[in-house]
């Protein structure tokens, strides 16, 4: 019995893996490269994923990596809220924003062990600058307990859109 659910568990590990052998993030040609203030970025995290007939969690740790690219200006990170499936807010990571020089990277961290989120838990992240500047990268990585990794991109959002 115990071999069996081992290989459920390494089905389910590998068809999500594999389900998301394809994403990449999106490339943007020099010549598309725009310059921004700041933005408010949506960033999903895989805390879990269902896997098997018997709709198996299993339990995933998540970093949130924020990457100044610009190689001249600062920028300071506003807000990294945490957000659950059902879209309420399980965590305000900073009360006063952050900053960050040029080319530096911060990260939060979260454990396999945080149940809260669930499948479709995500991040909102703002930043902002003095002046234009190259956008940060802003990702998620997922780390699964066999090492299996994914990376989550942000996507800008409009916070306005009444």
């Amino acid at each position: 019995m115990g071999m069996q659910k081992r290989l459920r568990e390494m089905f389910g590990i590998f068809a999500f893996f594999l389900l998301f052998a394809g994403v990449s993030p999106i490339r943007l040609e020099a010549s598309e490269l725009v310059l921004s203030r700041g933005q408010t970025v949506y960033v999903p995290v895989y805390s879990n994923v269902i896997v098997g007939p018997k709709e198996v969690p299993i339990y995933l740790s998540n970093t949130l990596i924020i990457r100044n690219t610009d190689i001249q200006n600062d920028i300071q990170v506003s807000l990294a809220d945490y957000y659950d499936t059902k879209g309420s807010l399980i965590r305000r990571f900073y009360s006063q924003p952050v900053a960050l020089k040029p080319l530096q990277t911060i990260y939060l961290y979260l454990s396999d062990r945080d149940r809260e989120g669930g499948v479709g838990a995500n991040f909102i992240v703002r930043w902002q600058a003095e002046k234009e500047v190259n956008a940060p990268i802003i990702e998620c990585v997922t780390v699964g307990s066999r090492g299996h990794t994914l990376v989550s991109t942000s996507r800008p959002i409009r916070e306005d859109t009444k």
